[in-house]
């Protein structure tokens, strides 16, 4: 069984690139910095391509540094350029995309928020939770459930 899933979580590098192919549909690129988690000092940039109704979606509302979350597929794919060397481009082909901010919000529109922890509520996403940082409340034994 051969199983090909990525999910992404980041912050666009810059706003989306929208073009159309020949035929009409809709395609977009663009890339994602997503912080490694245990040594936020440490980015990747991962390309991804989004086709048809997402495209027009992330182009019309997408700008950098909003943050997204990108749902699909790893895809290796080999071209030949102008100058007739080979190349070999690794992206992620969305099947799925959300944005986890609203829109304005992104790091870079507001100076004032860039820099400030949890200016968008999602600074802490993949942070490992300890026990010590949950409030744990005691539940009287005769009390119902609501439902």
């Amino acid at each position: 069984m051969n199983y090909n899933r990525v999910i992404l979580v980041g912050r666009l590098t810059r706003d989306p690139e929208l073009k159309y192919t020949t035929s009409g549909t809709a395609v977009a690129s663009f890339s994602l910095a997503i912080n490694r988690r245990f040594n936020r000092e440490e980015t990747d940039f991962i390309d991804v391509v989004a086709w048809r109704q997402q495209a027009e979606y992330c182009a019309n509302y997408g700008s950098k540094g909003r943050l997204m979350m990108v749902e699909g597929r790893l895809q290796v794919r080999s071209y030949e350029t102008q100058d007739g060397q080979k190349r070999k481009v690794t992206e992620v082909v969305s099947d799925d995309l959300k944005f986890l901010d609203k829109q304005g919000t992104s790091q870079g529109s507001h100076p004032a928020s860039a820099g400030r922890k949890g200016s968008d509520g999602w600074d802490d996403l993949g942070r490992e939770v300890r026990l010590e940082d949950i409030d744990i409340i005691d539940k009287p034994e005769d009390d119902d459930i609501p439902f």
